[in-house]
């Protein structure tokens, strides 16, 4: 099979990468999101061109349906607008990033061997994706089980751009914790509750806490034994990961609380893999058994 172009598009950064025989891609290179349509079109465009691609996999920071973005805040640019008529002759596979995400742990990481599996990319914000029964949920537009928007308090009077649990419990919150605390960023908080920092660990009860009760409902939901954290929190799990799984743990009955918490295969690039699987037509993405 000829190699396809894989795409994983930030708010901030957008990676590239040639995907082979349903591996890993080859990095080809990272640079600045781009900022307007044109931008986006010519960059996109120059790598096709260069590397005489048919297949083109995008993982987006948003949603999408069929081959077309249907909404990326970060990006409003995209919104509206098909992959096929910017990029024609190419066959193109369009998705949310944390979906992607998902199929690279699904396929080849740490939900290879699962049949059933939540994952939580979180970073800046939170991404999340369902594989049930072998299948990855997309839902209408590639919205469905976005956890970013769950809310485990009835009080709180909500907010148009960021739901409830990525508010107190992403990597923008705990930076935040880090700041009140007198630590530089949630890297510094996290190390310092690792180091046995009694207030620091404290800290991090809230953001835990959010964190296990979110994941408690949809785990009651679906039934799954196993969450996936990928992003840049999750080589925290050390220390957030057994705080998680006891406000988890406290919110469902007996039968459901054997939940494993772990950390994705491939982190960051989660995506970028997933995103060159699509491409080339894996069947977790497109549905096909087999």
């Amino acid at each position: 099979m000829s190699p396809a172009l894989a795409i994983d598009l930030g708010g901030t950064n957008l990676r590239a990468g040639l995907s082979r025989d349903g591996g890993e891609p080859t990095p080809l290179g990272h640079w600045r999101a781009p900022t307007d349509l044109a931008g986006f079109r010519d960059r996109i465009g120059g790598l096709i061109g260069e590397h005489a691609v048919t297949r083109l996999g995008i993982a987006i920071p948003g949603l999408a349906a069929g081959t077309k973005s249907a909404w990326v805040p970060n990006l409003p640019y995209l919104d509206g607008e098909d992959m096929t008529d910017l990029f024609p002759g190419v066959r193109v596979a369009i998705g949310n990033d944390a979906h992607m995400a998902l199929l690279a742990e699904a396929a080849l990481g740490a939900a290879r061997d699962s049949d059933d599996a939540i994952l939580l990319a979180i970073g800046t914000g939170i991404g999340s994706a369902v594989l049930a029964d072998r299948r990855i949920v997309r839902g209408a537009s590639g919205g469905a089980t976005s956890f970013g928007w769950a809310c485990a308090d009835p009080s709180d009077s909500g907010d148009e751009a960021h739901g409830w649990l990525e508010r107190h419990a992403s990597g923008r919150a705990l930076d935040a914790i880090a700041r009140q605390q007198g630590h530089g960023d949630g890297a510094a908080l996290i190390a310092a509750a690792r180091s046995g920092d009694t207030d620091a660990v404290h800290s991090l009860e809230t953001p835990a806490a959010a964190l296990g009760m979110a994941l408690a409902g949809a785990v009651a939901l679906l039934g799954t034994r196993l969450v996936v954290v990928s992003g840049g929190v999750a080589d925290s799990l050390d220390v957030l990961g057994p705080m998680i799984g006891r406000h988890l743990a406290r919110q469902l009955p007996p039968h459901l609380r054997a939940v494993a918490i772990v950390e994705g295969r491939y982190g960051a690039g989660a995506s970028l893999v997933g995103a060159g699987l699509a491409a080339q037509g894996h069947a977790l993405w497109t549905g096909r058994d087999g």
